[in-house]
């Protein structure tokens, strides 16, 4: 069997280099394009020499029609209106989408879901293996046990501008489908003060922000005289990396449609 060729958009950025480098460090896979926006100042250089790697022969270029031409996959950690024109893009090329990109917009999603029609488009806030896992687990937990109260607490390095973190919210999202109710009206988050008795069914957040922390997620299931500790520790980037290269092998042959990392677990209902 061939190679499974990829093309990494956003090569020349942080995550985009560490799918590069995955790319490498996995059997079965073949760098075949990355992409850059128009104007970036590395253009025309190899991406492997940009990723630190030897050279790959592979230019870094501003035309996607070109570099996914031929293409299995396409990995995605860009930006939204980047991503949402790449995935027009895929559909019309009939591969697969590999979606790490946040911040997405509720227009953003529904376009997306439009190109599902006609790409396998994996999406995702979090592209570990674990942290998928995790939410999956989480799921479970909170819906076995009703009365038990979530709180989730996240920590990331002091450079990090958002908070609660995508994964966080994530996180809390799935203990939301695991009850039942929905996450925007049954959140709680930066108490301060007298705040009063905790709200039943509420789901907490709490952010830390420090150091150089890559991640790190701890989901608390608090009820009557016993806690239930669920959590996931990110030592390194690259797991984003490899459980993005993951699904893009999981997604070859599958049927046009929009899935998630579940999906790729088996998780899925």
């Amino acid at each position: 069997m061939s190679d499974l060729r990829i093309v990494v958009a956003g090569a020349a950025g942080r995550m985009g280099q560490q799918v590069l480098r995955a790319v490498g460090e996995m059997t079965g896979l073949l760098v075949h394009g990355a992409l850059a926006r128009p104007g970036h100042p590395d253009l025309g250089q190899d991406a492997g020499t940009l990723a630190g790697l030897k050279p790959l022969g592979v230019p870094l270029t501003d035309d996607p029609l070109a570099a996914l031409a031929h293409a299995h996959a396409l990995i995605d950690f860009t930006t939204p209106a980047y991503s949402v024109e790449l995935a027009a893009i895929c559909a019309q090329a009939r591969i697969v989408h590999v979606l790490g990109t946040t911040g997405l917009s509720a227009e953003d999603d529904a376009k997306i879901a439009a190109a599902a029609r006609h790409a396998i488009i994996v999406k995702s806030s979090n592209m570990s293996l674990g942290v998928n896992l995790l939410a999956g687990l989480i799921r479970q937990a909170a819906k076995a046990l009703p009365g038990f109260d979530v709180e989730i607490v996240e920590m990331h390095h002091r450079l990090k501008v958002d908070a609660p973190s995508g994964t966080a919210l994530m996180l809390g999202e799935a203990a939301a489908q695991g009850r039942g109710i929905g996450l925007p009206e049954n959140s709680a988050r930066g108490r301060d003060g007298i705040t009063g008795k905790r709200n039943d069914g509420a789901i907490g957040f709490a952010s830390l922000r420090g150091g150089t922390v890559v991640g790190e997620h701890q989901v608390v299931l608090a009820g009557p005289h016993e806690r239930l500790v669920l959590s996931h520790i990110a030592e390194d980037r690259s797991i984003f990396a490899r459980g993005a290269l993951e699904a893009a092998k999981w997604g070859e042959g599958k049927k046009p449609g929009l899935y998630a990392m579940a999906d790729v677990l088996g998780l899925a209902d």
